[in-house]
């Protein structure tokens, strides 16, 4: 007995479902020649770089918080 797993997004007669779906890419290979890995570890650094600020700017919130507390 042949089992398919059914992709819920796919069409109807949709048959490159799953790991056979060809990869979408907005950039022609020979513009972009960054490979999946390379993507993603700079896709990471960004948020890592979002989250570094946004920790900074609650810090600086919370003190400011604190002196305003002290001066009154």
């Amino acid at each position: 007995m042949l089992c398919l797993v059914m992709n819920p997004y796919a069409k109807p007669n949709e048959r490159k479902v799953g790991a056979r779906r060809p990869k979408v890419s907005h950039l022609p290979r020979h513009v972009d020649t960054r490979t999946r890995t390379q993507r993603r570890a700079e896709k990471e650094a960004i948020a890592a770089e979002r989250r570094a600020i946004k920790k900074s700017a609650r810090r600086h919130l919370k003190q400011q918080l604190r002196d305003e507390l002290l001066d009154t």
